[in-house]
């Protein structure tokens, strides 16, 4: 850290965390203006496309501005938090003049650079360009498009009003701009709400999509003794859907936001649905031998305090039928075009989380033994539900496991996670009638599906690790001759 004589603002930057991520949402603030931070204190939490990570603030200082709410998604590069920090000790809540700049609690405001490097958080790395900040006197009523950064820009100085725009830094006029994002504004625009008539809720005085369903609702409730009052009940006189049927309830429709893991999720799966050809092969199997196997390991002390259920098997399984058959474990090179054959497995596991599926995986699952393998499992899922996978522990999957069957489905056709060639959809396991010793009798019974990408992987290959993995499953003792 650089040591300076005088008190000075420092601007903390949204960075990189993940390789290549353009933007990130701020889930939750842990730190408030006024608070003092010391370095490596993680002052907030951010949603990415792959995960959620904590930013931890690289100096000591006392917080003067957040320049962004809870909820706002983030331009990489861009300030997310004023600190006051001074050479030996923190700078005095008491003295915000005390920066050459204007008073730190201006977002806008460009911060003082230090005379030597700026402090970068390790794995970060540094942005490769300059970036620029809208200044708060932007053009206040644009369409409900508008680009992104306006929004962001708007946010922070809390609304500009249409009436004053010369003088942006003064407190905003009784008849201030109510401040909303653009997919709001849409939805009051096209539910005939005026914003200006709405009570906000959000951070920062921002109406949320609540509010207007909420305004819409409170709105309608002398109308249901009155249907024929309804037509002129919007406040706005050019609604946008006029010829709307009233049973179009506003109620009866929720539009939910596409961003972070959903949004890269989304974006991954077209990409895999259309570049890679798929082919997906079924095969049904009778686990009884697997079960009885889960029950035993756990009462073995060796594995005990471990996550012990079928998946385990499963995924070693799957590791088996590789290990036999390796060229399975590969990915498609398109400029090169070359087949690239790796000599390790990360095993992803696809895990549905409250903000949408992620797939970390276990590095080098191939070198690991059963109960290493036990004990990797239980960290993923454990970690996956806490929504704390790192965006590290979901690149780099070489073949996937999607387990359809803890939602009762027998089975599936998964798409392959982009980058690999192959992913094992795992249904349910139900007691079922089959022929086992020459009589039907009740046996636990399972469906397994294996997609792969026609382009490296042809049917041959395909069925002969969808076979193996059946195997293993049916007689587990191949565990220890084919291992």
């Amino acid at each position: 850290m650089t040591t300076m004589t005088n008190a000075s603002v420092r601007e903390f930057k949204m960075p990189d965390v993940g390789e290549g991520l353009t933007e990130a949402e701020i889930l939750k603030w842990y730190v408030q203006p006024g608070d003092t931070v010391t370095d490596g204190q993680v002052v907030c939490e951010v949603e990415t496309a792959k995960a959620a990570v904590e930013l931890p603030i690289p100096y000591d200082g006392v917080v003067r501005a957040l320049h962004f709410p809870e909820g706002t998604t983030v331009d990489v590069g861009t300030s997310i938090i004023a600190v006051e920090v001074a050479g030996g000790a923190p700078a005095q809540e008491e003295a915000p003049a005390a920066p050459a700049p204007a008073p730190a609690a201006e977002p806008e405001q460009p911060a003082e650079q230090p005379a030597a490097r700026q402090p970068v958080l390790v794995g970060y790395g540094v942005a490769t360009s300059s970036t620029r900040r809208r200044p708060r006197k932007q053009a206040p009523d644009a369409a409900a498009g508008q680009a992104a950064s306006a929004v962001q820009s708007e946010l922070n100085g809390h609304g500009a009003a249409p009436a004053a725009p010369a003088a942006p830094a003064a407190p905003a006029a009784p008849e201030q701009r109510p401040l909303a994002k653009p997919p709001v504004r849409k939805l009051a625009k096209d539910l005939g709400v005026d914003l200006a008539t709405v009570t906000p809720t959000g951070p920062g005085g921002v109406v949320t999509r609540e509010d207007v369903h909420a305004a819409v609702a409170a709105a309608q409730v002398p109308q249901q003794t009155a249907p024929a009052a309804q037509p002129s009940a919007p406040a706005v006189p050019t609604p946008v859907q006029p010829a709307a049927p009233a049973s179009y309830d506003s109620a009866r429709e929720t539009r939910i936001p596409v961003k972070g893991v959903r949004k890269a999720t989304a974006a991954a799966m077209v990409g895999s649905a259309f570049t890679a050809p798929h082919v997906t092969e079924f095969v049904t199997v009778d686990v009884t031998r697997t079960m009885k196997l889960v029950e035993e390991l756990k009462q073995d002390k060796e594995f005990a305090g471990l996550r012990v259920n079928p998946l385990l098997l499963i995924a070693k399984a799957l590791l088996v039928a590789i290990r036999r058959n390796p060229e399975i474990n590969a990915s498609w090179d398109e400029a090169a075009q070359e087949i690239v054959v790796k000599h390790y497995v990360n095993l992803g596991i696809a895990a549905a989380t409250p903000r949408g599926l992620i797939v970390p995986n276990i590095k080098d699952a191939h070198a690991k033994t059963l109960p290493e393998l036990a004990a990797s499992l239980g960290e993923l899922v454990s970690t996956a539900r806490e929504g704390k996978t790192s965006p590290s522990a979901m690149q780099g999957g070489t073949v996937t496991i999607t387990n359809v069957g803890v939602f009762g489905v027998d089975t599936g056709t998964p798409l392959l996670n982009p980058g690999e060639s192959a992913i094992l959809a795992v249904g349910a396991i139900k007691p079922q009638p089959w022929v086992h010793k020459g009589k039907v009798k009740p046996r636990q019974v399972t469906t397994l599906a294996l997609s792969f990408d026609h382009r490296l992987v042809d049917g041959e290959l395909g069925s002969k690790v969808l076979a193996d993995v059946a195997a293993v499953l049916e007689q587990p003792k191949r565990l220890i001759t084919w291992a």
